[in-house]
């Protein structure tokens, strides 16, 4: 049986002073150590903002105390924006003396200010612990001075260090181990994106890789198992599933060489115009659909022109996939880009599929319904050349059918 858990009595007994702050920064609740360490009660405190409870530095020269302040306000904001936590560098608050009023004692504090979220991801409270650090500070301060020779001068000698400095470097160190930690945790969450990108890619290459095996094998065991059978239609069938492993090998291999940036082919000034024209006089769309062009002279872009005519041919084949009748291509110049736009006269895209269409193996239902032999590569790869060369691939506003756009710099 799970044991039953009082946590307030487990709050109020911990060792370190801890508050508890609601987001728009009022005291909730202080444990026993937090008001014994202050000398304050929970009348003084709970539901009172937390800087009319503890205005600035009364003890230190106004400009240290505005800033302590300032300090743990940013740190207060900073949580309640980030929804992270953040360890705030030493800060000086003094406390007035016992049995003394009006005389204040310094002291030095190291907090640390931590979120607890809602299910949603909201920020309910703030928990703010603190833990008084004053005999470090005066331990340092009493150090000698370090003699010529690198050892320690006589006792009693006057203090040397200047705690403010101390504090200073402190926080220095404080922020870059701040940003190194920030640092860690944007490559630590880069990497897990990236494996699970790899993860879902081998995953949904390896479902689209089975369809044409499956189909081979079929076929192949029908032409051993039954006599008289059409071994013409066998081949035929059996060479369109080859084919078909083959373009998703071929996508999954120049996804591989993007990613690792290696066997690149040489950039080199490429006029898109006349790259588009020599293209479709390779590689001639459907005759059930026209391609019209307009195309503007001089618009020279630095590239690889293997890599451009591959890009040109993923964005073709996807507009052949789509297109009722027609499709246009458009080149044109718009400085600082080079403009090519591939048009047709389908369904278009919606809205919410405008980015996600270029995720890797994504393909939408209508897109499935109508080639259910794609990868689900081919924009992937587009945008991916694109990027490469300074550029972008993204879909634009079309009043008929779909509208992708490739920007790249213009050449000088």
């Amino acid at each position: 049986m799970k044991p039953t858990i009082d946590y307030e009595a487990v709050f109020r007994a911990g060792q370190a002073p801890w508050l508890i702050l609601s987001p728009d920064l009022v005291i909730s609740a202080a444990n026993d150590a937090y008001l014994k360490v202050l000398g304050r009660t929970e009348e003084d405190l709970l539901g009172r903002p937390l800087f009319a409870a503890f205005p600035p530095n009364p003890g230190a020269p106004p400009d240290a105390g505005a800033q302590g302040a300032d300090s743990l306000r940013a740190s207060l904001e900073q949580v309640l924006t980030t929804r992270r936590r953040d360890f705030m560098p030493l800060q000086r608050y003094d406390v007035e003396a016992p049995g003394r009023p009006g005389v204040f004692e310094e002291r030095y504090w190291s907090t640390v200010n931590t979120p607890v979220l809602g299910p949603h991801g909201e920020v309910l409270w703030i928990i703010l612990s603190t833990e008084e650090v004053t005999d470090l500070v005066e331990t340092l301060r009493r150090q000698p001075p370090a003699d010529a020779e690198g050892g320690r001068a006589g006792e009693g000698g006057p203090p040397t260090r200047d705690v403010d400095a101390f504090a200073r470097g402190l926080q220095a160190l404080n922020e870059e181990l701040r940003q190194a930690h920030r640092e860690q945790s944007e490559t630590t969450s880069a990497l897990r994106e990236a494996i699970e990108r790899q993860r879902r890619l081998v995953f949904e290459a390896s479902h689209d890789l089975r369809n044409p095996i499956t189909g081979l094998m079929i076929e192949l065991e029908c032409a051993l198992s039954e006599p008289g059978i059409d071994l013409q239609r066998i081949l035929r069938k059996s060479l369109c599933d080859a084919e078909r492993l083959n373009d998703i090998v071929a996508d999954l291999l120049d996804l591989a060489r993007l990613d690792a940036e290696s066997g690149e082919p040489p950039a080199q000034t490429v006029d898109l115009a006349e790259l588009v024209a020599d293209e479709l006089d390779r590689h001639a769309p459907a005759a059930t659909v026209a391609v019209h062009t307009r195309l503007a002279p001089d618009v020279p872009v630095r590239a690889s022109r293997i890599r451009l005519a591959r890009l040109l041919g993923n964005l073709m084949a996807n507009a052949e996939r789509h297109a009722r009748t027609k499709i246009e291509i458009l080149v044109c110049a718009d400085p600082p880009d080079a403009v090519l736009e591939v048009v047709d006269d389908g369904p278009g895209i919606p809205p919410a599929d405008r980015e996600r269409i270029f995720e890797r193996m994504y393909r939408g239902k209508g897109a499935r319904e109508r080639d259910p032999g794609g990868s689900g590569l081919g924009l992937t790869i587009a945008r991916s050349i694109a990027e490469k060369y300074g550029g972008t691939v993204y879909v634009a506003d079309s009043p008929v059918g779909a509208r992708l756009v490739m920007r790249l710099p213009l050449a000088s």
